[in-house]
C-alpha cells in the first residue's frame, strides 16, 4: 500500500499578537479554542485544526496565503460580523452560479490584518 495525502490536517496562520488574535478567532468567529502555548493557539474548525503562530518563524503576520472559512448562512453572518464592529473588506458577492447553488464570497481582515474569505454554496 502507498502513502497518500488524504485531507488537511492543521492549517497555520501567522500573527503579530497571539493573545489579540486568540481573543478575534475566539470571541469574534466563535472558533472552538483547543489550547494555547507560548506564541501560539489551536482552534477547532470543522475537523481541521487552525494554528494561530507568532514569534520565531511567523514574521510574515498579516500576508498569509488566503483562508477561507464556510457559512450556511451569509446574510446573518455579515450582520454579526458588523455589530461585533469587524472589518469588511469587501461585502459578499456571487463569484460563481452553478446549476445547483450559488457561490457566495466575503472577505473580512482579522485583527492581525489577514485577509479570511468566508463562503457559502447557497442552493437555489
Amino acid at each position: 500500500m502507498s502513502a497518500q495525502l488524504s485531507g488537511i490536517l492543521q492549517i497555520a496562520i501567522s500573527v503579530e499578537n497571539v493573545e489579540r488574535a486568540t481573543a478575534f478567532y475566539r470571541d469574534i468567529l466563535e472558533l472552538k479554542h483547543l489550547m494555547s502555548g507560548p506564541n501560539m493557539a489551536f482552534f477547532d474548525c470543522g475537523g481541521v485544526r487552525l494554528y494561530l503562530a507568532s514569534g520565531a518563524g511567523a514574521e510574515h503576520a498579516g500576508s498569509n496565503s488566503n483562508v477561507y472559512f464556510r457559512t450556511n448562512d451569509m446574510p446573518k453572518m455579515l450582520l454579526l460580523l458588523k455589530e461585533k464592529k469587524v472589518a469588511i473588506h469587501q461585502e459578499p458577492q456571487i463569484i460563481a452560479s452553478l446549476p445547483d447553488h450559488d457561490l457566495w464570497l466575503m472577505w473580512i481582515r482579522d485583527s492581525e490584518q489577514n485577509l479570511l474569505g468566508i463562503m457559502e454554496e447557497r442552493k437555489k
